[in-house]
């Protein structure tokens, strides 16, 4: 079949990920949907994933804000389609009240090209060489607000993590299934939480006597 195919199914699985995410009490999920790498994929495949998108923000939106989701956006949006653009604004202006689970959709999305444009914002903004530490880092980074990932799950086994939140994933714990991504359902998650449940987060320190 078509890569687009993948890539349909994929989406078709997110629904129910995110009501095992809600069921399960997890109050930050970030899906990676398309990298700043992605663009030198073949125009057709391309093509198909900015479609892909459109389609489901046309289809759930309405159901995800019944249900308190709020989605954000993480990467950028200035090389998307103009109406598509403004869908993905929209989307977020809408479900910005939302507090059941907060969705952040990583789109045009880059773990260095990030940390890039965070450098540019705080030379921009005159901050002093000696006032830059981790925390001003991060209030610049796009998920400003937010929490670091406790958890970062990478499906089909592959043992990378692909400029994903390479600043914010620094101390959170990976786990790896040789699961595909549309094969990745609420049983395949709880796996991962119980496997979580049982890490020992030291952050670079000694264990507790």
């Amino acid at each position: 079949m078509p890569r687009a195919a993948g890539h349909r199914a994929g989406t078709e699985n997110l629904r129910r990920v995110l009501r095992a995410a809600v069921e399960f009490g997890i109050e930050i999920l970030t899906i990676y949907a398309f990298s700043t790498e992605n663009w030198g994929r073949p125009t057709g495949e391309v093509k198909a994933l900015l479609s892909i998108l459109e389609r489901v923000i046309d289809r759930e939106l309405h159901e995800l804000h019944e249900e308190g989701v709020r989605l954000r956006h993480i990467g950028h949006l200035e090389r998307l389609p103009s109406q598509l653009r403004n869908k993905v604004l929209d989307a977020i202006e809408l479900t910005k009240h939302n507090q059941q689970l907060i969705l952040n959709v990583a789109f045009d999305y880059g773990g260095r090209a990030e940390l890039v444009d965070a450098v540019r914002r705080i030379i921009s903004d005159g901050v002093p060489a000696d006032k830059v530490d981790e925390d001003l880092i991060s209030h610049y980074l796009y998920t400003a607000e937010l929490s670091d990932p406790d958890l970062i799950i990478r499906t089909s086994g592959e043992m990378r993590i692909s400029n994903f939140l390479i600043w914010q994933g620094a101390y959170a714990e990976f786990y790896v299934t040789p699961t595909l991504w549309p094969d990745f359902d609420k049983d395949a998650l709880y796996q991962a939480l119980a496997e979580y449940s049982r890490r020992e987060r030291r952050f670079g320190l000694l264990p507790e006597s």
